[in-house]
């Protein structure tokens, strides 16, 4: 047996390797799944106008954003369907059946005709595309988590991190796109064809990520644990507590990804900045995510998810505010960029233990199904709906400051959630 400087069993060659084909599976559909939403969200100028003609301005605006919230309210009925399917069948059936439906919507949103050739009809199929992603997102993360953890005896919140620091490798390469789409392409050759780029992009992510995950093998914990005739049943009769706490504490990871997506159409719409201003910001959030994030994951390994998360709490309800009055007392590309990095920086520090944190709140026997709920619960009440709600402050308050303010709100629940975790299921 082999142990490390502190005593500890380390893990074998096949072991280590096994986790890394975990890392390589959970994370391409994983980032299908986020540079799809990014996209749709960075580009809802865009999507507006050639979707939603018939509202202008603000409404077109909310038109767009309310299609995005759709694919949030039907979250949590996949998060049920697939989480329960994968603690009855397994965590690779799973996964294997949300890369599939997730590649079903994004080919229908790359390839969807605008309302300039079918009318009306062209919202319409925005509106299934997102179905159909919000469907196969729902049981995503639950069980990609699951696999991640349980494919690994330690080391887990390292691990577990990487569907976090995929999310941004996935606002990365959004954020990018947006780029150098809205800086190099004319607003008529944008409209055209230019936004459709990113979703073909996405798309090809799909068939490699469907083959790996067809060739990973089942997870040693769930082979070894008893199953439930109803995961559902038992998830809601013995864990209530635990998924209501785990949705709470979602609430700011979620929040803190989607102000930073809404962060285009503030600079456009409200502070009057240059189209491409947003995506500098997103592109720094997103390499802050991808690099930190396993880093932060090893430091949760040691000291425990919940010290790095309480504390990241504190300091998102702390420094938002002054943020934002930064920005608008002195709107520039600079500015803004710098307020999205360090919105990144919470980010990361708040989000990369969560799946960690989330896993151990629920038993193999129903972990997908805990993991599902909870967190999907979490980012439709606190996150889906968030460029909606941000939208309507703004337009209804008059007030630009109203996006801190709300975000305020989401990470007291959040803060409220992880002392709930901490204090009565000894979480650490």
């Amino acid at each position: 047996m082999s142990v490390d400087t502190l005593g500890v069993e380390r893990l074998t060659q096949q072991e280590r390797a096994r986790a890394r084909r975990a890392v390589v599976a959970s994370s391409i559909g994983n980032a299908l799944e986020w540079f799809d939403i990014i996209v749709y969200a960075s580009f809802a100028v865009v999507i507006s106008k050639l979707f939603f003609p018939e509202g202008e301005g603000v409404t077109g605006l909310l038109l767009t954003f309310g299609t995005f919230a759709i694919s949030y309210l039907i979250r949590p009925l996949g998060a049920v369907v697939l989480g329960a399917y994968g603690d009855r069948a397994g965590r690779k059936k799973a996964l294997t059946l949300t890369i599939f439906i997730m590649m079903c919507g994004t080919g229908l949103m790359a390839i969807a005709p605008t309302a300039g050739t079918i009318g009306a009809w062209a919202g319409l199929l925005i509106v299934v595309s997102r179905l159909l992603q919000g469907f196969s997102a729902g049981g995503e993360f639950g069980t990609a988590t699951a696999f991640l953890v349980e494919n690994t005896r330690r080391r887990k919140a390292f691990y577990a991190s990487w569907q976090v620091a995929t999310q941004g490798a996935s606002m990365f390469l959004a954020s990018a796109f947006g780029f150098v789409l809205n800086t190099y392409l004319s607003q008529s050759q944008l409209e055209s064809w230019g936004w459709r780029v990113p979703f073909l992009f996405g798309l090809l992510l799909g068939p490699t990520g469907l083959y790996i995950r067809m060739k990973m093998d089942e997870t040693p914990e769930f082979v070894d644990t008893d199953k439930v005739k109803s995961p559902l049943l038992a998830t809601f009769s013995e864990h209530t507590v635990r998924l209501l706490s785990g949705a709470a504490v979602v609430g700011l990871a979620s929040i803190s990804v989607y102000l930073i997506l809404f962060m285009p159409t503030f600079a456009v719409k409200s502070l009057h900045l240059p189209g491409y201003a947003g995506y500098l910001g997103g592109i720094v959030s997103g390499i802050v995510t991808l690099v930190g994030v396993p880093y932060i994951g090893r430091w949760a390994d040691r000291v425990g998810p919940v010290a790095i998360m309480l504390w990241s709490a504190v300091a998102a309800i702390v420094l938002i505010w002054p943020l934002f009055l930064v920005l608008i007392a002195h709107p520039s590309v600079a500015v803004l960029t710098i307020v999205q990095a360090v919105l990144g920086v919470i980010m990361a520090l708040y989000f990369g233990p969560l799946p960690a944190l989330l896993s151990g709140a629920f038993p193999t026997r129903v972990r997908t199904t805990g993991l599902s709920i909870s967190y999907n619960l979490g980012v439709t009440l606190f996150g889906g709906i968030a460029p909606l709600v941000l939208a309507w402050l703004i337009d209804r308050t008059g007030s630009l400051y109203s996006p801190s303010y709300y975000y305020v709100t989401v990470a007291v629940i959040s803060l409220a959630g992880l002392l709930v975790l901490r204090n009565r299921f000894r979480l650490r």
